[in-house]
């Protein structure tokens, strides 16, 4: 039994700073109930209520396991992050290593027998909508950056909703007021392209991933999106320049839509 199992069953009780490290450690563990139904569900719940001195230093650790040799723990430092950035924490350097990490992963396995979601695409979707709605960050940048992990080489056709979970990050970025019209439809320069320069023959994975995710950015253009806290439903202040965009780009690769 872990240390930490009676403030899993008590979410009343107050955070441990002492137990952080070895928090920290778990959530790099191959056992996924080790990982997510224990360590991650505590930095969950903790993170909003700990004190700020405590949360650089873990998101400076979360940044550099980015670079991690295994999976887990590449895919799972970006939940804690984006838990980091809400709580109005930020870092360049996070935002740099995420920048590297993201569009460079090459493991998209969205659920492992052995080692439990893995889900590195949605996982890092969720960093990614956070950091689009931080304010310290450029918004454009992180649409630049969805496209390029969007585009870069893969034979997984997503298949646990991680077309959905980085459309919602891309529509939530797309919510920031500063964003011009051209810019909203600036980031789809090289997805337009790539599809422009395609040749008859079965749809490559990343391409069918990328039509998929930017049907969700349309769709959520559309109704508005919501937020994973349960607060209002946002809406695109652009929204009818995203949608043509959007719509131009996906007429390239099926001109029977309307």
């Amino acid at each position: 039994m872990t240390t930490w199992t009676k403030y899993l069953d008590h979410p009343e009780l107050p955070p441990v700073p002492e137990l952080l490290p070895a928090l920290s450690e778990a959530l790099r563990s191959p056992d996924p109930v080790l990982r997510d139904d224990q360590a991650y569900t505590l930095f969950a719940r903790w993170i909003p209520v700990l004190p700020l001195e405590l949360l650089r230093p873990l998101g400076d650790e979360m940044a550099a396991r980015l670079a991690d040799s295994e999976i887990q723990a590449r895919s799972f430092a970006p939940l804690v992050l984006a838990k980091l950035v809400r709580r109005g924490v930020y870092a360049p350097d996070w935002q740099a290593a995420f920048a590297r990490w993201y569009p460079a992963e090459t493991d998209l396995r969205g659920y492992h027998a052995h080692l439990g979601w893995l889900h590195a695409v949605a996982h890092g979707a969720d960093l990614l909508g956070e950091l689009g709605r931080c304010p310290e960050v450029d918004p454009f940048s992180m649409l630049e950056l969805a496209a390029a992990r969007l585009l870069a080489p893969t034979g997984h056709l997503f298949d646990a909703m991680e077309d959905d979970r980085l459309g919602a990050a891309i529509a939530l970025t797309l919510t920031r007021p500063e964003l011009t019209e051209r810019q909203c439809s600036d980031w789809l320069v090289p997805i337009a392209a790539d599809f422009e320069a395609g040749e008859p023959g079965p749809v490559p994975a990343y391409a069918s991933n990328t039509m998929r995710t930017l049907r969700v950015v349309h769709l959520l253009a559309d109704r508005g999106v919501r937020q994973s806290d349960g607060g209002p439903v946002l809406q695109l202040p652009r929204a009818a320049a995203v949608k043509a965009a959007v719509a131009g780009v996906l007429a390239t690769c099926a001109p029977y839509q309307g």
